[in-house]
């Protein structure tokens, strides 16, 4: 069978692990794991921008960017890049020693520093050359909503007592008195 990219270049699935004989995407749980877990992260990523250009332009010129159209690295330490900045990417990978990053979980910040601190690929540095056969048959992949309502299609769910974690049963229980230096106003930092 063959490989194929689905939403972007770069994570291949092997077909016969994600379509059926009619061509459509399997459930989820006939995905093999791996794949899952790429397929469903891919959702969350077809319509971000490019790492580099987000890099050049922050959050004030988003608009600015190019939408990324090819993932390298591993789900949730992945660099997303446009046409323009896989040559980058691609140099510091091959010629800055990126290569030793692969599956390390500092990968993708990694090419962050790097081409943040000026680093680009020398002029005329060659990309990859892609042969899209038939991007346009390949059904597109299920958005974040399908793929919620797959995964809890037919879970039973577990209904869990809080009192069964709750103090032991000879611990005093919690009055208005023990609260007296708690600041409910106060404002607490999130991740």
């Amino acid at each position: 069978m063959a490989k194929v990219s689905v939403g972007l270049r770069g994570w291949r699935f092997e077909e016969s692990e994600i379509f059926t004989e009619e061509g459509e995407f399997k459930p989820l749980d006939d995905i093999p794991e791996d794949a899952r877990e790429r397929l469903v992260r891919l959702v969350t990523l077809v319509e971000e921008p490019c790492d580099a250009c987000y890099l050049t332009h922050g959050d004030e010129n988003v608009e600015q960017c190019r939408q990324a159209r090819i993932v390298y690295g591993e789900p949730g330490e992945e660099v997303l890049l446009c046409d323009q900045h896989e040559p980058d990417f691609l140099y510091w990978f091959r010629e800055e020693d990126g290569r030793d990053l692969v599956g390390d979980a500092v990968f993708a910040d990694a090419f962050h520093e790097w081409f943040a601190d000026g680093g680009h690929a020398p002029d005329g540095y060659a990309g990859l050359e892609y042969v899209d056969t038939d991007p346009d048959g390949l059904p597109s992949p299920p958005d974040a909503a399908e793929i919620q309502a797959r995964l809890v299609e037919g879970f039973e769910g577990e209904r869990i007592n809080l009192r069964d974690y709750g103090p032991d049963d000879d611990s005093t229980p919690l009055t208005e008195d023990d609260l007296d230096d708690v600041d409910l106003g106060t404002d607490y930092p999130t991740k």
